[in-house]
C-alpha cells in the first residue's frame, strides 16, 4: 500500500527513544522527511538520523524543550527552513515520573511537560497544516490511562488529558483536512522498560501469558500503526483511539 507520505514532512517528538525512533524510521522508509525532535538524547537522535540516511532516506535532528514555548516555536522554524511545512506530527515525547511519591510540584511539572507541552507542539504546526489545507496528528498515550501506575498522578492523567483534546482538536481541525488521532500502546518492549527494576523476564513472560496474541508489543508495531494513521491512506479516520496492545484489555 501506498501511505502518500513521499515528500511530506514529518516531525516526530522524542525520536531519541525506541519507540519514537521506530516511528522515524518508518516514516523514512515511506520518503517522508523526517525531523527528529529530542530534548536530552542528542546522540541518539543523530544515530538515528545517520541510520536513516545510511538506508537512503532524509532526516534531521532538531532540539525541543516542551517546557519551554520559545524553544517549541524555534524548533518549527527550523524545521520549515530546512525542509519545509510540516505535514505530519507524530507527538511522541514523554517526561517519565523520576520521583515517588510525587510532590505537587513535580505533579505540575510532568503534568505540563507531557499535556500542556505537547498541546502548544500542535499549535505550533497547525497554521502550516491550514495553509496547506492538509494534515495528521498522531498523539501517543499509554494504556496507563484505563489501568493507572502505582503511586504516579501526573502521567496518566496527562496522558487522560491529551486523548480528551485530540477529540476536540479532531471535531475542529477536520475542516481544515487534519485528521488527528491518537495511539495507545500497551506494555512495549523497550530498552527502558527492560531496565526499569521490577520489570524483568519474569514480567515481560507473565504480561505475555495474558496477552490473547501471546506476545507483547514491540516499537514496530506502534509504528506501525502510527504510520497509517499519518498518512494520506488515511483518508476518514478521526478522532479515533486506538489500542496497540494485542487485545490485553480484554483479558483485564
Amino acid at each position: 500500500m501506498d501511505l502518500g507520505l513521499n515528500g511530506r514532512v514529518a516531525l516526530v517528538t522524542g525520536a531519541s527513544g525506541d519507540i519514537g525512533g521506530a516511528i522515524a524510521r518508518v516514516f523514512a522508509q515511506e520518503g517522508a522527511l523526517v525531523a527528529a525532535g529530542w530534548h536530552r538524547s542528542e546522540g541518539q537522535a543523530r544515530t538515528l538520523v545517520d541510520s536513516i540516511a545510511q538506508a537512503g532516506g532524509k532526516g534531521m535532528t532538531v532540539r525541543i524543550d516542551q517546557c519551554d514555548h520559545e524553544s517549541i516555536q524555534a524548533a518549527v522554524r527550523q524545521v520549515e527552513r530546512e525542509f519545509g511545512d510540516i505535514a505530519v506530527l507524530v507527538a511522541n515525547a514523554v517526561s517519565w515520573p523520576t520521583r515517588a511519591p510525587e510532590t505537587w510540584d513535580t505533579l505540575i511539572d510532568g503534568f505540563t511537560a507531557n499535556a500542556i507541552g505537547t498541546l502548544a507542539v500542535i499549535d505550533a504546526v497547525l497554521a502550516g497544516m491550514r495553509s496547506a489545507g492538509w494534515g495528521r496528528l498522531v498523539l501517543i498515550s499509554s494504556d496507563v490511562v484505563d489501568q493507572p501506575m502505582p503511586a504516579a498522578v501526573a502521567y496518566p492523567a496527562a496522558k487522560g488529558a491529551l486523548e480528551t483534546a485530540a477529540k476536540v482538536i479532531a471535531a475542529r481541525e477536520a475542516q481544515h483536512g487534519i485528521l488527528t488521532n491518537v495511539v495507545r500502546p500497551g506494555f512495549t518492549l523497550t530498552e527502558r522498560a527492560l531496565s526499569t527494576p521490577g520489570f524483568g523476564q519474569e514480567v515481560v513472560d507473565a504480561e505475555a501469558a495474558k496477552t490473547p496474541t501471546r506476545r507483547i508489543c514491540t516499537p514496530e508495531d506502534v509504528a506501525s500503526a502510527v504510520a497509517y494513521l499519518g498518512s494520506a491512506a488515511n483518508g476518514h479516520v478521526n478522532g479515533e483511539v486506538l489500542s496497540v496492545a494485542g487485545g490485553r484489555h480484554l483479558t483485564r
